[in-house]
């Protein structure tokens, strides 16, 4: 009778969670445009709001209709908005553990970097502790295709040809990859990508196709050369007030459409970039492979970032906790 009295208790207790949860609209700062490359993030919304019957409704503002992509973390964080897609690069000097998944040549394909991510999370402290400075809690991780370089010239596939190049940039150890070759990184929104293909600003993006195609890059930039680099993308947030805030019902429910959207996510890129990429070609782009010749040259030519991150955090004093996370990721791309 006593276990069946504690069940009943339990049970009532969560439904009267449930009943007198207040009901909340989460605001969602997203610094791209909306397009089909955003799908997973756009079911997870809509899931969300549909299996918690309105209590939670996700509303997503796209192109940085609620921050820049180098504020949302700081507006989720305290609170001025609800969820962000975060770029972790765009916070080299914050995010000085979730940047290092934007470090070039260091994974082998986006599927690995993303499975790096999500083993890293559960085994490693670090990543959830960084965030929780920051205010916000994670829920679940962006991959993104491999980087090509995008421009009106058709040399692209040719480590010589980028010496003295302007090529789109951003955080701080993607710049280095480019000063190895003898480019000039310039930092550079994605939503500010065509006009300075058009301008002239910039002689090469450095995106990967799905972003080529949604923001139309190959008008001004008909030649791709790659892929060159696989790191990861975006981080979703959410404000740990605002999630303080919701029954633990409603988060389990959250937490896991996250896990879902997550693994849509790691599923479909593969398949979601190829589409891209014929969709670049049909549109009158022209997709050339960057050599692997040419690819060992510039890493050849690059420092090893990895090591960089290492010695720059122990600069911090949290070299040994950094040698960790790069000893964890080369274990398991080793034993790959």
């Amino acid at each position: 009778m006593l276990i069946r009295f504690t069940g009943i208790f339990v049970a009532a207790a969560l439904t009267a969670g449930v009943a007198n949860a207040k009901d909340v609209t989460l605001r969602w700062g997203h610094y791209l445009g909306d397009s089909s490359f955003l799908q997973a993030e756009k079911d997870f919304a809509a899931a969300v709001t549909e299996r918690t019957e309105g209590r939670v409704k996700v509303e997503i503002t796209y192109a940085g209709g609620l921050g820049a992509g180098n504020e949302v973390l700081t507006l989720a964080g305290r609170g001025a908005i609800d969820m962000a897609s975060v770029v972790p690069g765009y916070y080299a000097d914050q995010l000085l553990y979730w940047r290092a998944y934007q470090i070039p040549f260091v994974f082998e394909s986006p599927r690995q970097a993303m499975e790096i991510s999500a083993a890293a999370y559960q085994d490693l402290p670090y990543f959830e502790e960084e965030l929780t400075k920051f205010g916000v809690k994670f829920l679940f991780h962006q991959p993104l295709g491999g980087y090509y370089l995008t421009g009106p010239d058709e040399n692209c596939d040719s480590v010589a040809n980028l010496k003295g190049k302007k090529i789109r940039s951003f955080g701080s150890d993607i710049p280095k990859a480019h000063e190895a070759v003898g480019a000039v990184p310039v930092s550079v929104g994605v939503g500010d990508v065509y006009e300075a293909l058009q301008t002239g600003s910039l002689d090469y993006s450095f995106l990967n196709r799905g972003n080529i195609l949604s923001n139309r890059l190959y008008e001004p930039g008909k030649y791709s050369c790659g892929p060159v680099m696989a790191i990861t993308g975006h981080l979703i947030v959410i404000n740990n007030d605002v999630w303080a805030d919701i029954s633990a019902g409603d988060q389990a429910i959250m937490l896991e459409e996250a896990k879902k959207a997550g693994k849509a996510y790691i599923d479909n890129i593969e398949a979601a970039e190829e589409k891209a990429g014929e969709e670049i070609v049909k549109a009158g782009g022209v997709i050339k492979p960057f050599p692997a010749s040419e690819l060992a040259k510039w890493k050849a030519a690059a420092p090893d970032l990895l090591q960089n991150w290492v010695d720059n955090m122990a600069s911090r004093g949290m070299g040994d906790d950094a040698g960790k996370v790069a000893a964890y990721w080369r274990a398991i791309i080793n034993a790959d």
